[in-house]
């Protein structure tokens, strides 16, 4: 059966948040339940901006991207920021980051935004080849600057 990508429902909750705590484990942050309840809360709020996508295969979610639409004031446009992206591991190579990303890029060209933009970890070698594949790699650092 094919992967199947989706909005996020109220019913996904409990694979949701596994797959998002395997995320948040990946990339060593410390377990908290708080986090995971304030980005369902947004999933779960037609008013927020972030987005939720599920892939599924035979009715099973192996997979979930977390996006928003941003400005990019350069280009008088608007594009996508996929902000997480994570499929389980017993379903990686099987397409489930790229099924993700082309469900992200089909909506872009739906709605005329500008593009899908997304960082990774430098260290992320795996998700590498898979967005060496499908996007540019762009010259640009990413900061982070703590409030004041």
């Amino acid at each position: 059966m094919a992967i199947r990508i989706r909005p996020v429902t109220p019913d996904d909750r409990l694979d949701w948040a596994e797959l998002f705590r395997g995320y948040r484990d990946f990339y060593a942050l410390e377990p908290d339940d708080a986090v995971v309840d304030t980005v369902w809360g947004w999933l779960m709020d037609d008013g927020h901006e972030l987005g939720g996508l599920v892939a599924d295969l035979d009715g099973a979610p192996i997979g979930i991207a977390h996006w928003r639409r941003f400005a990019r004031p350069s280009r008088g446009g608007t594009a996508i920021f996929l902000d997480d992206l994570f499929t389980a591991p017993q379903a990686r190579g099987a397409g489930v980051g790229r099924a993700l990303i082309a469900h992200l890029q089909q909506l872009a060209a739906h709605e005329g935004l500008l593009e899908v933009r997304w960082i990774t970890s430098e260290t992320n070698t795996d998700a590498q080849r898979l967005y060496d594949r499908v996007a540019e790699r762009v010259p640009f650092f990413t900061y982070i600057a703590k409030p004041a």
